[in-house]
């Protein structure tokens, strides 16, 4: 992967990380750690994922079906 590629990476990921936690936020999930608990997700895995750590896509549809929303969205808004 080049120089340019990784960058648009690096940007996507970042979308990714930033509507998970909007998400969250807005379904009224103040706490990150309490909403992995009651969902089933690793506490420390869930922070990576809203800190921007790359994730399976398997990874992201179950913190879709966590947030209660789909699929199309997700990926409505943040996402150009």
């Amino acid at each position: 992967m080049d120089k340019k590629e990784e960058q648009v990476k690096n940007i996507d990921i970042d979308k990714l990380a930033k509507r998970i936690k909007q998400l969250r936020l807005e379904k009224g999930h103040v706490n990150y750690e309490t909403f992995a608990i009651e969902n089933g997700i690793s506490r420390s895995q869930y922070w990576r994922y809203e800190q921007g750590e790359d994730l399976r896509f398997s990874s992201l549809m179950r913190v879709i079906r966590a947030l209660k929303v789909s699929p199309e969205e997700f990926f409505s808004e943040g996402f150009d």
